[in-house]
């Protein structure tokens, strides 16, 4: 009986059942049979096949590590015959044949220790090196015989009850008692979060932030980060009692505990928790930090196409890419806010095809995903204060009842004018970062009030959509969706496509018809329950290569579409101010308001098909709204601020800036009319 020399367990050997596979074998037998299943072992490739690789584990022994076992594909193996590899023998068969699996560790750094695998049993390696015959003893060397031993010295004592006397002749020296001392078990070495998974029921140490802490009706759940990964580990004092109540979102730690594995995710069952101070601190934090910046900062990705507004806004791009991923990499949650149409549900699905695959990569909990990434459509083009209030208080629910970081707030196809500062002051108080991402004219006042902005408005770029823009921030997150993308910015054009976006969706298979389909769907799949994501409903309509659902359901839009614009056509006025012809609906009281299409896309798809010559425009009149489509660009805040003078008290004020809506006092629409008509003279004359 020993003791196992990773835990100090008592075991028969050198390591117990627990901790074999965080040791790794020689082999130095010459039969398969004598191979342990589940044991790791050092072996050398022998050569390959089309259905894997043999590696040779010792004397005329060799396994295959099928291509099913490998992490990745056959092809992309590094490997050359003669190279030294760690396999994992999984099964001994009948015959001979020996089944290897994959080792996720390549070094032998990466084991707890190196023993041998004899015939006779398991041997240290410095016990034997230099050693001949290290495991066979010689039988035929007879032992020596008592005659042959050196005499006793005679000045040798007994030792009796404390006292030294010389031993007496003829009495043999009785032999001295000794004492076995106990070695300290020694302390563990810390490894890494990824790694975990090739360690389920070994203790571990842990060294990271502390990014999460939640109290279940059992156990405490901490979320632990370092610089690889994400895992929760769970602590337990009793059921419902906050374990080391001291411990918070934020500090350093150094933990141990057991891999297992909690409904299918990782989980360390905690034995000790310890938070870091001084130096052992900061040396986490460098590490973590060094850590953070590297995996954070995107290797720069050319653009999706050629289109000269992407170029002038590169750098932006990669700032909002490592901005992106740096939330990823600390486990702070992401939630996209975007509008509640065809451009922003697109744009958004956009940035969540790429996060999504680094979320799972980062986490070990399953449904990581759902907690880490959120889409929330907003109702228009402001952040304004209702939707901020909303954001702060899931925020701080989640922060206070599960120990979650605050996050990162991306605002999609939205934001990017004076009308949101409120909402984005409100984010600020409690410290949230704010980005957006939008193709509307932007103020150059609201690059106070958000962590960053990419708009190709402030670089007085050409015309594009914000998820031409959002796809090329999510290929710079992660360029391994680079390729799913493709397509996406031209599905956002609902007329004029930039000839290099029509392109690239024929590159990736996509013809007109599948475009338009699939733009049609978004929209109307965005207008019903706007105010949920619909991931997979849109993931579907987006990306099924297929395209039945997107035509399907574009046949819907069409129908529905068809039937508004034939009403909206027959109650048409147009009127000439000028040289200027100018059509006004009374969308109040000639269309269904609560049915598809809402009244931008009614009006936007009435001004694409109706206008004539260069100088039209089309203005939907609701009850206290007045929204402009135009052949020629206007201004809206300019315009509102002109009707605002004639009707001083109808309660003028613009939504959204530049390309935005007007709101008025509903008594006063009449006046709002006129005064309308007669700016829209004098703008465009």
């Amino acid at each position: 009986m020993g003791n196992c020399i990773i835990c100090g367990k008592p075991v028969d050997g050198l390591v117990c059942a627990t901790h074999e596979e965080d040791v790794v074998f020689e082999f130095d037998g010459d039969d398969p049979s004598q191979l342990t299943p589940d044991r790791y072992y050092r072996g050398v490739v022998d050569g390959y096949a089309d259905f894997g690789v043999f590696v040779d584990l010792g004397d005329h022994v060799t396994g295959l590590l099928h291509r099913s076992e490998l992490d990745r594909r056959l092809e992309s193996l590094d490997w050359e015959p003669g190279d030294t590899v760690y396999v994992q023998v999984l099964d001994v068969r009948d015959n001979g044949n020996v089944d290897l699996g994959w080792s996720i560790r390549q070094d032998d750094r990466e084991f707890r220790g190196t023993l041998i695998d004899a015939p006779d049993g398991e041997y240290r390696l410095d016990d034997v090196e230099g050693e001949e015959d290290e495991y066979e003893t010689d039988e035929s060397t007879p032992a020596e015989s008592p005659a042959d031993e050196p005499a006793p010295d005679e000045s040798a004592t007994t030792t009796n009850g404390g006292d030294t006397t010389p031993a007496e002749e003829g009495e043999s020296e009785p032999a001295t008692p000794t004492m076995e001392i106990e070695e300290p078990e020694p302390p563990l070495k810390r490894t890494t979060i990824d790694a975990l998974a090739e360690q389920v029921g070994s203790v571990v140490r842990l060294e990271g932030e502390i990014t999460g802490a939640r109290q279940t009706s059992g156990p405490t759940v901490f979320e632990l980060s370092d610089e690889t990964a994400t895992v929760e580990c769970a602590a337990f004092e009793e059921a419902g009692v906050r374990a080391y109540p001291a411990v918070e979102v934020g500090d350093v730690v150094r933990l141990e505990g057991e891999v297992e594995r909690h409904q299918g995710d990782l989980q360390v069952e905690t034995e000790t928790l310890e938070i870091l101070e001084d130096e052992d601190r900061e040396d986490v934090r460098a590490r973590l930090e060094d850590a953070i910046e590297q995996q954070a900062r995107p290797e720069r990705v050319e653009p999706l196409a050629g289109h000269d507004a992407i170029v002038a806004i590169e750098d932006e791009l990669v700032e909002a890419a490592t901005a992106i991923r740096r939330a990823v990499t600390e486990a702070r949650p992401i939630v996209v806010r975007h509008t509640a149409t065809a451009d922003g549900y697109v744009a958004g699905a956009a940035l969540e095809r790429a996060v999504l695959p680094l979320i799972r990569e980062k986490h070990t909990r399953d449904d990581a995903e759902y907690h880490y990434f959120e889409r929330r459509p907003l109702d228009g083009q402001v952040y304004d204060m209702d939707a901020a209030t909303d954001d702060v208080t899931s925020m701080l629910e989640a922060r206070d009842r599960h120990g979650e970081q605050l996050p990162l707030v991306v605002l999609v196809d939205a934001g990017s004018t004076v009308e949101s500062a409120d909402g984005y002051d409100l984010l600020e108080v409690y410290g949230a970062d704010r980005l957006v991402i939008d193709d509307s004219h932007a103020d150059e006042a609201i690059l106070e009030d958000v962590s960053l902005a990419v708009n190709p408005t402030l670089a007085d770029a050409g015309d594009v959509t914000t998820t031409a823009v959002a796809v090329n921030v999510a290929v710079h997150v992660n360029d391994e969706v680079y390729e799913d993308l493709g397509h996406l910015p031209a599905v956002s054009y609902w007329e004029d496509t930039p000839e290099v976006y029509a392109e690239l969706a024929a590159e990736a298979g996509y013809d007109e018809t599948d475009i338009s389909e699939r733009r049609e769907a978004v929209a109307l799949e965005a207008y019903y329950q706007s105010y949920k994501d619909k991931r997979e409903l849109i993931a579907d309509l987006l990306f099924d290569d297929a395209g039945d659902l997107a035509s399907h359901v574009s046949g819907q839009f069409r129908d529905k579409l068809e039937t508004e614009l034939e009403t909206a056509r027959e109650n048409l006025e147009t009127e000439s101010v000028g040289d200027v012809t100018v059509a006004v609906l009374d969308t109040e009281a000639f269309t269904h308001r609560f049915d598809f299409p809402p009244t931008d896309l009614l009006l936007d798809e009435l001004h694409r098909r109706d206008r004539e010559g260069d100088r039209f425009v089309t203005l939907g009149l609701d009850e206290d709204e007045l929204h402009v489509r135009s052949t020629t660009s206007v201004d809206v805040r300019e315009l509102g601020e002109t009707i605002a003078e004639t009707t001083p008290d109808a309660g003028v004020r613009v939504v959204g800036g530049h390309d935005g809506y007007i709101e008025f006092l509903a008594g006063e629409r009449d006046a709002v009319r006129e005064a309308a008509l007669e700016a829209l003279g004098e703008t465009l004359a």
